[in-house]
């Protein structure tokens, strides 16, 4: 077998391997999206990266938090602008994919598979990136996940916030 046939058959089955990864994984996310058509899978990884020292440290309070944000997340993307909506989903439809993913973050695993230090490394790029898309897309998940966050009352002590008591100022 010469070389140049060799590097061209090796080149082409890499090729078809690629598509066939790409096609599975496809195909296996739009299963999962039928069961969570809100990205809540996407954001309960984030949600936690986003948040670390405001969540509170017992379990089962973090998790109910956690829960109530990824209902909050999706009320908040829900009442989003249409175009903000669009590339919002956009983004999380690209997160949740193999090829996107290796766009966005240079490698195809799953963010649901990395650990919080990964996940956090990957933010930081793409905070500090030189890329305008990058950093939009940061700061757009940081302001989704940290304003549906704080929308609930119970989290403003944390920010030394009272709601203001307009019957109080009228005596």
């Amino acid at each position: 077998m010469e070389r140049r046939t060799f590097i061209t058959t090796a080149l082409a089955g890499t090729a078809c391997l690629a598509l066939g990864v790409n096609y599975y994984s496809t195909s296996d996310i739009s299963v999962n999206r039928q069961q969570d058509s809100k990205h809540r899978l996407l954001f309960s990884v984030l949600v936690p990266v986003f948040l670390d020292g405001a969540l509170p440290d017992v379990a089962a309070l973090k998790r109910d938090a956690i829960n109530r944000t990824l209902d909050t997340i999706e009320h908040t993307i829900s009442i989003l602008p249409l175009d903000t909506k669009a590339e919002i989903e956009q983004l999380l439809e690209m997160l949740e994919g193999r090829l996107g993913l290796l766009i966005l973050t240079g490698s195809v695993t799953p963010l649901m598979m990395r650990n919080q230090a990964e996940l956090v490394d990957m933010l930081q790029s793409w905070r500090s990136s030189y890329l305008d898309l990058m950093v939009t897309a940061y700061q757009g998940l940081r302001e989704i996940v940290m304003a549906s966050y704080y929308a609930s009352p119970e989290h403003w002590s944390r920010l030394h916030y009272a709601k203001p008591s307009f019957l109080e100022d009228m005596n």
